[in-house]
């Protein structure tokens, strides 16, 4: 795979920006034509998505199909039905004081967008985001990550078969590539990744004033109250932390279990891990694999902190590191500092709920927060703790309904989309109010003659 030199990117954007100012893309028939032609290069494409993804990740066409493809064909058809709605003028109350006036809320596509997607759902995360840039009619530079090239190549091979570049266009390389796109001025930058690397999307973004969506991890907390049904939380919990091998966003980060229910607890997590994976997850395939060597360095490092309760095997050949939960954890440990990304499972105890919600609240928002325990304390622990999102006795499922919006809040990003937040967030909605020309009240006029009326009415 070839990175995409300067003068091909510079080349790529400049055409895209002449095709959009042609003004094709803003008819509605032409956006859905374009939807049903992704849908079905879905389709056609479906096997190559799924090897590559086995190829990269380890994942099983089951998994990546559940968690990559199966999201965006639902995305795609939700578009497709309801985007004819979306895109009408909103018609809004005008206040008496500017009659005789109408008002109105256009939406129009913001124009060139770039979508930078992280190597994770190398699929999922750089088509979901598409969806919502052709429904609102922007054209679209993509870049996939190097680090899942087999992902990349079948994408950009997707891509060019599908759409012409001067709509839709793939860019491929890594950090150096990366850095000649932010110099450009774009209409919209969507970054998903790390925090760290989007505060350097942010800045360079600054420099141009172009809006950007940045969907961000962290630190995902897990609360399990000593009312929970221990075996629906220990089956859901470690079903959400071994999807990709913990390579999830949004994977509950780390555990907080009430001190009289632990024990019970992580026995329940071992036996639903054995019962999805068997006795050895190294065998089963359907547990994906660390996605690179520098990514397994860390994760291993983490071991040498805690008290391994279950797991802990790895080999370093296949980059495999087995689903792993890590109890004695202290705050001040490396893997409580920084976002896990990795099947390891580290666990806390406490007597009271507020001591969860005080170590919570005194750290970054995390993008998702997961509580399990009856239905009485829900209210109370939503109202205190701020997340992204949220699930209650259940984990990662809030990003599976396009009805509902995803992003971050504080360091965990910015922005939402899925469903019409994918259409509003690559729009923008324009202020429009038209005025009749056949009275002209005096009021608003120098020198100000019914002054005192005008108080009255403003």
């Amino acid at each position: 795979m070839i990175d995409t030199t300067r003068i091909e990117i510079e080349q790529l954007l400049q055409k895209q920006r002449m095709y959009f100012n042609a003004g094709k893309t803003k008819d509605i028939q032409f956006r859905l034509e374009s939807l049903k032609k992704l849908y079905a290069a879905i389709l056609k494409f479906e096997k190559r998505i799924t090897d590559s993804l086995w190829e990269d990740l380890h994942k099983s066409k089951e998994e990546s199909y559940l968690t990559e493809i199966s999201i965006v064909l639902q995305e795609i058809r939700y578009h497709i039905r309801h985007l004819k709605g979306w895109a009408k003028n909103d018609r809004v109350r005008t206040p008496l004081k500017l009659f005789p006036s109408k008002s109105e809320i256009v939406k129009e596509p913001l124009g060139v967008s770039l979508i930078i997607a992280p190597w994770n759902y190398p699929f999922y995360i750089l088509m979901n985001p598409l969806v919502g840039s052709i429904s609102a009619g922007c054209c679209t530079i993509l870049k996939p990550s190097p680090s899942t090239p087999n992902v990349a190549s079948v994408m950009e091979e997707f891509i060019r078969e599908t759409f012409e570049d001067n709509f839709i266009g793939v860019v491929q390389g890594g950090r150096e590539v990366n850095k000649i796109l932010l110099e450009q001025k774009f209409d919209l930058i969507f970054f998903t990744g790390s925090s760290a690397v989007g505060k350097v999307v942010m800045k360079a973004a600054a420099e141009h004033l172009t809006p950007v969506i940045l969907e961000l991890g962290g630190k995902s907390p897990c609360i399990v109250e000593k009312d929970a049904n221990l075996d629906i939380a220990a089956k859901r919990i470690v079903w959400g932390k071994s999807i990709n091998a913990g390579q999830t966003c949004i994977a509950p980060d780390y555990l907080f279990v009430h001190e009289n229910v632990k024990e019970e607890l992580l026995e329940k997590m071992k036996q639903a891990l054995e019962e999805m994976f068997g006795q050895d997850a190294q065998q089963s395939n359907f547990y994906a694999r660390i996605v690179n060597e520098e990514a397994f360095s860390r994760l291993t490092d983490l071991l040498n902190e805690g008290k391994v309760r279950y797991g802990g095997i790895v080999n370093g050949s296949q980059k495999y590191i087995s689903p792993t939960i890590i109890d004695e954890v202290r705050p001040e440990f490396k893997m409580m500092k920084e976002e896990i990304f990795g099947p390891l499972l580290p666990v806390m105890t406490f007597s009271n709920v507020e001591e969860a919600i005080s170590y919570i609240n005194a750290r970054e928002k995390p993008l998702a927060f997961y509580y399990f325990g009856s239905k009485k304390n829900v209210k109370l622990v939503l109202s205190k703790i701020a997340s992204g999102g949220a699930c209650v006795n259940d984990v990662l499922l809030h990003i599976a309904n396009h009805h509902l919006p995803f992003g971050g809040v504080g360091n965990s990003g910015f922005g939402k989309y899925h469903g019409k937040d994918s259409f509003l967030a690559f729009s923008n909605r324009r202020s429009v109010i038209t005025s009749s020309t056949r009275v002209d009240f005096p009021f608003k006029y120098v020198p100000f003659k019914y002054f005192k009326f005008l108080k009255k009415v403003v």
